[in-house]
């Protein structure tokens, strides 16, 4: 096969033993051209073109950032994307199988691409960009703005970091007070008092360390949307959500004080004012509006 290696020098556990090490078991094989990422959305670029020059498979080497900005240029084509665990939480990899070791994840992805093992996958949208496992609105997106700002501590802090800025955030860099945002679904149903927003593509939602967050189990690549809303921020009720996840998530389901909605293809959130959101772990910035969609079927993916 036609594969180009696509690697993030500055991702969290990228270096360069590694990427050499990578380089040549993939080589063994397959022609392999090594291409790096220098700024933000060239990744995009660079895999838009490997399917314009016909290579069967871009390999991500790097965070989920790298990954989604892979798929965005890879969606609609043939050309297959394989995921490489490079940063520091690697949510997509993990959530697909893969260990989080890059050089061990390697020889999984040999042995996925010797069998043939691609599958058409749908993925969302927001507003237009494609996203692999979720976007976060609100509160979380908040505490990812906090975590970016220190970046550079992500490659030696890395899960302490999101515990910190989850906690930073709700001391001084959020306003809880009241909601931000309405959520309204196709069939005209609306939660109009929204604080935070996660809407997943897959599950887990993130990993603490070696623990999944589990938000919407039904949430996978072969159905449509899941939509998870806090209707408070309240620390007491919040923390009990939160411990929820890290078990079973029964009572994140049944919780009055969240609405959790499965198989969706279509949702607006509208908010009263700006607010912060992030793709795919990604900070974008605030807005007033979200429209996100479910696209079946659009990307191919190399999987176990």
């Amino acid at each position: 096969m036609r594969v180009l290696l696509l690697v993030n020098p500055f991702a969290s556990s990228v270096t360069a033993r590694s990427r050499v090490v990578i380089q040549k078991a993939l080589s063994a094989d397959h022609e392999v051209t090594l291409a790096e990422t220098n700024r933000r959305g060239h990744a995009t670029r660079l895999a838009q073109n490997a399917a314009v020059s016909g290579m069967d498979v871009v390999v991500t080497l790097g965070g989920d950032g790298t990954l989604n900005e892979a798929a965005n240029g890879l969606a609609g084509s043939h050309c297959a994307l394989a995921a490489l665990p490079g940063g520091s939480t690697n949510v997509f990899a993990r959530t697909i199988g893969l260990p989080n070791d890059p050089i061990e994840a390697t020889g999984q992805l040999l042995d996925a691409l010797d069998g043939g093992h691609i599958e058409r996958v749908g993925l969302g949208t927001v507003n237009g960009r494609y996203f692999l496992f979720h976007v976060g609105m609100g509160f979380d997106a908040a505490v990812v703005a906090q975590v970016e700002r220190r970046s550079q501590l992500k490659r030696y802090a890395g899960h302490p970091l999101f515990v910190y800025a989850g906690f930073a955030t709700w001391i001084r860099h959020y306003d809880r007070t009241r909601p931000r945002f309405s959520v309204r679904h196709r069939g005209g149903a609306v939660v109009d008092d929204g604080y935070l927003c996660i809407c997943l593509n897959t599950n887990p939602y993130t990993y603490l360390g070696n623990r999944p967050l589990h938000l919407a189990e039904e949430a996978t690549l072969d159905r449509g949307l899941a939509l998870v809303t806090l209707r408070t921020l309240a620390f007491g009720r919040t923390m009990r959500i939160i411990g929820s996840a890290l078990l079973s998530g029964k009572h994140l389901r049944t919780s009055r004080d969240t609405d959790h909605q499965v198989d969706l293809d279509h949702v607006v959130v509208e908010g009263y004012g700006p607010f912060p959101y992030q793709v795919d772990g990604d900070h974008l910035g605030d807005t007033e509006r979200l429209e996100i969609r479910h696209e079946p079927d659009i990307l191919d993916l190399v999987v176990r």
